[in-house]
């Protein structure tokens, strides 16, 4: 037997598949983003690409979360694994989180807990697959749903966002896009990368729309209730009566916790039609050959969504509007980006790049590897989240960072402005 690589035939190897997927997620274009930085630059980095606050004082989670998590470390109770589908006590208090927004009460059946949003995503994809299946996403949207359809063969198809109607759904691409094949639809509210809030009346056409195809809606609800615009957030979930919801959320980004990894899954479905088709059954055996979230995280949930001091959310809000302020001002003075909307939600922006206006600027890739480079600036390319030749820029940062960020733009914008 032949030792070493050489010649010898092994019957493994690099997964060409995972390598795409991975180069092409926001972490995998940021990655390569980040390379381009010059190392002999002695300014501070500006991270404006990825959604991350937890880095910032300004955005640091309450003591009651952090005393919650120590308190069930030390109380010994959640050494043990957990059921699959999370701690009773853990899916009992989202439920009383979750019902203080929706015009009925849910139930501790009606939730799973996840490993972060991420997972609970993976869940559900994984649910729908079947032969033929396919699934409408948003564009642009958040590329991690793209990686786990295409994973569990799923084919995608997409629906626009509208830009000129503050980032609405395109419902008349929907319609023409669904087929008997059709299995759900994704949406995103707040919205990650846009910075919409949905109306009430909006939302309502969604779940209509989802009845009259006969799908349903699974709504990305992780940034619920980071709104600070004239519209409120409003769960898809108060129209579970009209199509069934499939919720999925976590504390990540209200409690600024993202790397806390907790998650759900939550049915919004009054007429039991995910019960009577078998969904529900198909998650929680799905959960029994899955992972689950580290069970001391899970006994600290109730004290962190119950004990967390009602200032804390609002303090939060606020320096996210001022944020967006900023954002939105700063922008207006570079001619080559366009903020079709103000940002209402979450914590990012999109912005339209004009290339008509740049002299040695190919698309949207080259612009944020030559801003890293030149003025080290991290924003996220369009293409990234579906819409080339545009940016997604995130405003959770602390403001003099976020300005300084925004003065490089600028002068980054001012030496590659075409000659006239």
């Amino acid at each position: 037997m032949e030792n070493g690589g050489g010649s010898k035939r092994w019957g493994f190897g690099r997964n060409e598949e995972i390598l795409r997927a991975s180069a092409f997620s926001i972490r995998g274009i940021l990655g390569s983003v980040i390379q381009n930085l010059n190392p002999d630059d002695t300014r501070p980095v500006i991270p404006l690409g990825h959604g991350d606050p937890s880095a910032f004082p300004c955005f640091r989670t309450p003591s009651e979360a952090q005393t919650a998590i120590s308190d069930a470390v030390y109380s010994a109770k959640f050494n043990c694994y957990a059921p699959t589908i999370g701690l009773l006590p853990a899916r009992q208090a989202v439920a009383e989180y979750l019902s203080q927004d929706l015009p009925y009460k849910l139930s501790p059946d009606d939730v799973n807990l996840t490993i972060g949003c991420t997972q609970a995503i993976e869940i559900m994809l994984a649910v729908l697959a079947r032969p033929n299946a396919n699934i409408l996403l948003p564009r642009p949207g958040f590329p991690y749903y793209e990686a786990r359809a295409a994973h569990s063969n799923i084919e995608i198809r997409h629906f626009d966002l509208l830009p000129e109607s503050d980032w609405e759904v395109d419902l008349n691409a929907v319609e023409a896009l669904a087929d008997e094949n059709t299995a759900a639809m994704v949406i995103i509210n707040p919205g990650n990368p846009c910075g919409n809030v949905f109306k009430y009346q909006h939302l309502k056409k969604i779940a209509e729309t989802a009845r009259k195809l006969g799908i349903l809606v699974i709504a990305d609800e992780v940034y619920d209730h980071l709104t600070f615009g004239d519209n409120p957030f409003v769960p898809m979930g108060v129209f579970g009566s009209i199509s069934p919801v499939i919720t999925v959320g976590s504390i990540s980004k209200r409690w600024i916790v993202p790397g806390w990894r907790l998650g759900w899954l939550v049915t919004n479905d009054t007429n039991g039609i995910l019960k009577e088709q078998g969904v529900i059954d198909c998650i929680t055996r799905f959960q029994n050959i899955s992972s689950d979230p580290a069970t001391f995280i899970q006994g600290a949930v109730p004290d962190i969504l119950q004990k967390t001091k009602p200032d804390f959310f609002p303090k939060i809000i606020n320096i996210l509007r001022e944020a967006a302020d900023i954002c939105y001002d700063r922008i207006k003075e570079i001619p080559c980006i366009t903020c079709p909307s103000k940002p209402e939600g979450s914590m990012f922006v999109m912005v339209k790049l004009n290339l008509n206006l740049l002299e040695d600027i190919v698309d949207d890739f080259d612009f944020c590897l030559k801003l890293a480079k030149e003025e080290s600036v991290i924003i996220m390319p369009g293409f990234g989240v579906g819409l080339k030749n545009w940016l997604r820029i995130t405003f959770a940062i602390e403001a003099p960072s976020l300005e300084d960020g925004l003065a490089r733009l600028k002068a980054f914008y001012q030496r590659h402005a075409k000659k006239l």
